[in-house]
């Protein structure tokens, strides 16, 4: 098990570990009931932090946060000298947190897209792993909601008795979703993406090997180009000049110099 902790990545605070403490690190904390953050973030996550100063300062306050893409995990070693056997990808945790879910008997909720989806993500989880106890699930309003509505979102969540919740809201949103509601629900809040079109059997993945060799994005970015030209062309690059300035000593970062958003942004 390797943890060596948050490090600093353009500003933004990754946790060095790899999979068996990131799930040992959710489990503690659906034992005891604390609140519990977590998101695993690859270049185009990372990224959304760099840029908007309201939502790093979220990304900082989340307890855990893995190292999502390939490119992140060969920064982390470049920057602090951080090796980790490999990357600690969403949907491969959200598994592997269903494994220890289920033997651990912690109920579990469904956050995000739509009935159809989860409907169908229920229904692979059970026969993935049979026993595991789906306590309730929720689709997204695909809008931002008012404050009585998170009321009664998180009350529904507590009533189903669920102790680990799993958010599929996509990038940034469900980043915010795990900031703003942590504090409500006492308990593991795992932002995992588009996890749940895949376990739900809607996307296909990407073969292993394009996936150990960092280009997951360039094969999402052929299924998709036109929705995803901008985030892994122009996003790329700045990530690759800034690792570059970070590493040099010509830009220090900072992860402490942000402040608490002023006003919540809901989604739902």
């Amino acid at each position: 098990m390797i943890d060596h902790g948050k490090q600093n990545l353009l500003g933004v605070t990754i946790d060095a570990v790899d999979y068996d403490a990131a799930v040992n690190r959710i489990r503690d904390a659906a034992r005891e009931e604390r609140p519990y953050g977590v998101s695993a973030l690859a270049v185009h996550g990372v990224m959304t932090g760099v840029t908007d100063e309201d939502h790093r300062h979220r990304l900082n306050q989340l307890e855990l946060v893995t190292p999502d893409g390939q490119p992140v995990r060969w920064a982390l070693r470049l920057l602090h000298g951080v090796k980790l056997p490999d990357r600690v990808y969403g949907p491969e945790l959200m598994l592997r947190t269903c494994t220890m879910a289920r033997d651990e008997r912690l109920p579990i909720y469904l956050y995000g897209s739509t009935v159809e989806v989860l409907e169908s993500l229920a229904k692979n989880l059970t026969q993935m792993f049979p026993g595991i106890d789906i306590a309730g699930f929720e689709p997204s309003k695909f809008r931002q909601t008012t404050a009585e509505e998170k009321v009664e979102i998180s009350q529904r969540i507590k009533d189903s008795g669920a102790k680990i919740t799993f958010i599929g809201l996509g990038c940034p949103r469900q980043e915010v979703f795990a900031y703003e509601y942590r504090n409500e629900l006492s308990m593991p809040m795992l932002a995992v993406g588009a996890a749940f079109d895949y376990h739900a059997g809607l996307l296909e993945q990407p073969p292993a090997f394009i996936q150990r060799a960092g280009l997951q994005w360039l094969y999402r970015l052929v299924q998709e180009p036109r929705r995803l030209w901008h985030r892994y062309t122009v996003l790329n690059a700045q990530y690759l000049s800034r690792v570059a300035l970070q590493k040099t000593g010509r830009w220090s970062p900072d992860p402490a110099a942000t402040v608490a958003p002023r006003e919540e942004v809901l989604y739902g």
